[in-house]
């Protein structure tokens, strides 16, 4: 059997329960009570029943706690996976997308975000998601914006002709003719 990792000569049990009990981070004080127990002369199994945790977690946190002190113990966000543009990249985007497509060259009218993609394969060889895309142009304050459908044979002019042609067919309503009967009870009214 290995003998365990020694904690830090800078801390002790009451200092970690005090830290504990000043912290927000839940899961960073489960993790200090399990450091103060091992301080108080506990044993790691004990500090592992504290923290609800195998043994091996236990060694992990000591080494955590061993580099960054306290600040080691709180649960860090995730780095997740590296962007696949970089910066030059994006202005292209952006710029691009400001100009607006040509059709004889893009070989469209309105930008799709799978038009975008298929651009960005194009000119720097990246394969983007059509919703990468469209998280990258949020990212870069842009938003989606979506024409109102129009029909194929639609005609403009005799559409206003058509509006004008017609008189609302509403009318307004005498005063008071929108008021409820008001009783004097207060609740149902039985008829009759």
């Amino acid at each position: 059997m290995s003998l365990p990792i020694p904690l830090r000569s800078d801390f002790d049990g009451p200092t970690l329960r005090r830290s504990a009990k000043a912290t927000k981070d839940a899961a960073q004080a489960r993790r200090l009570l399990a450091r103060a127990e091992i301080y108080d002369g506990g044993s790691r199994t004990d500090a592992s029943r504290i923290g609800g945790v195998t043994l091996q977690i236990i060694r992990d946190w000591v080494l955590r706690f061993n580099a960054r002190g306290p600040s080691g113990l709180i649960t860090g966000k995730a780095p997740g996976n590296r962007p696949k543009l970089n910066d030059e990249q994006r202005k292209a985007l952006a710029a691009i997308v400001e100009k607006g497509p040509i059709p004889a060259i893009h070989g469209v009218v309105l930008w799709r975000r799978k038009d975008l993609a298929r651009w960005l394969f194009e000119e720097s060889r990246i394969e983007v998601d059509e919703t990468t895309v469209g998280r990258e142009l949020r990212s870069l304050g842009f938003a989606k914006l979506s024409v109102r459908p129009r029909h194929h044979a639609q005609n403009e002019f005799e559409l206003e002709d058509f509006k004008k042609a017609f008189r609302p067919n509403w009318q307004q309503s005498r005063r008071g003719s929108w008021r409820a009967p008001r009783s004097n009870s207060g609740g149902l009214t039985k008829p009759g």
